[in-house]
């Protein structure tokens, strides 16, 4: 039987984790302390080891570095699980050996899927032993709400800042839109680099406040040592910089966009193919008021696209349409629309998509420039999208809704046969950019 042991000093979290696991097939062995933890690891050679950062007889770093510097237990995975997220502790526990990172509280679905992909036949560690390298590349949510920030005790679990991504592969770190997630951002950034250079490029979708408003508020722009290149497409009236600008200007904001210290390049792209770096990127116009993209990245791990406003266009065609005669050549335009969309999403390994109502919801906003959970996953699965993450979530949407959204998705993928595995974005969440198996 598969084996794993959990090592932390707190017996309601080691028991309440041992049940999850053991309901799923795992023999499961407990240790309260360091030292009790990697003798178990000695005696039994367990397939995954759940080791808390903070413990008495043996820190986290310690326990993963102890089990990586013997030969005889190294196949061990291990998963740092820590109620602290600094990158600081992050990068430490890489270069410890710790194969994942994990932050208290875990949900039960996060923990099993972490564990299944570290077990799967074949799969690398997400953080390799004493690598020294950057971080494999990944995404991570800083911001997954749509249209307005909604703290308080009902989006605790999925958050409530508005729109803001990082991605990072190789050297490359690139933010996707500026919502109020991108201040938390900033100050990871600047715990993690210091006073070092940091160069970042900074992809606009559009610039409805939802997507900018954070600007203001992100710590590196405040610093000499940040390049910050900003990308986007121009809008109806006014140019990037100008929009950008205006939103710092007095009486909005007390620091003027053009004071500010930070090595700021603001470009208007022309082209739907452009190179980020090492990365390439491209652009798809969204059916969204205004002028509105999403974006494709590819690394060597895989690729990532992100639309996080986008009304799928067959749709709202055929909820519009009145006059049988326009009607079929109305949705005709659409069915070739959405092909072009699909063909831009094809093979995508994770997707962050428009998904802000429910299809009786959607009902109601028709025109809006949003989309359903429905129409989404039937678009994900039709472009053979490996994972796909409910996005922009509706500010009058709590946990339990957006949570029940995802299933529902999940539903819908397994009745269409498709292994589509869906999931609603959550803040804070890091996910991995690994290809799927036999695709180059």
């Amino acid at each position: 039987m598969k084996t794993v042991l959990i090592i932390d000093d707190n017996a309601q979290f080691r028991q309440l984790l041992g049940e999850i696991l053991a309901a799923n097939g795992w023999s499961v062995l407990e240790a309260a302390d360091g030292e009790s933890g990697l003798r178990l690891v000695s005696q039994y050679r367990p397939q995954v080891v759940l080791c808390d950062l903070l413990m008495p007889r043996g820190n986290g770093f310690q326990v993963c570095r102890d089990i990586r510097s013997s030969s005889l237990i190294r196949p061990v995975r291990i998963i740092v699980t820590t109620g602290r997220d600094y990158p600081v502790d992050r990068q430490a526990a890489k270069d410890a050996g710790a194969d994942a990172y994990l932050t208290k509280p875990i949900s039960t679905e996060a923990i099993l899927k972490t564990i299944a992909e570290l077990t799967a036949a074949g799969a690398p560690p997400v953080f390799p032993a004493g690598s020294g390298s950057s971080a494999p590349a990944h995404i991570k949510f800083w911001g997954v709400r749509g249209s307005i920030p909604t703290p308080g005790s009902g989006t605790v679990v999925h958050g409530g800042n508005t729109s803001c991504i990082e991605f990072r592969a190789g050297k490359e770190i690139i933010i996707l839109d500026a919502g109020t997630g991108l201040r938390g951002l900033g100050r990871a950034l600047l715990a993690e680099f210091k006073d070092q250079p940091l160069n970042l490029t900074l992809l606009l979708t559009h610039t409805h406040w939802d997507h900018i408003q954070g600007l203001p508020f992100f710590g590196p722009l405040y610093s000499p040592n940040c390049r910050l290149r900003i990308l986007g497409y121009e809008g109806a009236r006014k140019s990037l910089e100008h929009i950008l600008s205006g939103q710092m200007e007095s009486p909005y904001f007390p620091v003027p966009f053009q004071k500010l210290p930070g090595n700021i390049e603001i470009e208007e792209v022309k082209d739907l193919q452009f190179q980020v770096g090492s990365v390439r990127a491209a652009a798809w116009f969204a059916n969204h008021p205004g002028i509105c993209v999403g974006y494709r990245l590819f690394a060597d791990a895989g690729s990532f696209a992100y639309i996080p406003d986008n009304e799928p266009i067959m749709r709202h065609r055929i909820e519009t349409a009145f006059c049988p005669v326009v009607a079929q050549d109305s949705v005709n335009f659409a069915k070739d629309e959405e092909a072009r969309m699909i063909d831009f999403l094809r093979g995508t390994d994770v997707l962050a998509l428009d998904s802000q109502y429910d299809r009786e919801e959607y009902q109601q906003h028709v025109g809006w420039g949003h989309g359903c959970v429905d129409d989404a996953v039937s678009i994900a699965a039709r472009a053979e999208v490996q994972r796909l993450y409910l996005f922009h979530h509706d500010p009058d949407h709590d946990d339990t809704k957006v949570a029940a959204m995802a299933a529902h998705g999940r539903k819908l993928a397994q009745e269409a046969g498709s292994n589509l595995q869906v999931n609603a974005a959550r803040e804070g969440e890091l996910v991995p950019l690994r290809a799927r198996a036999g695709k180059s």
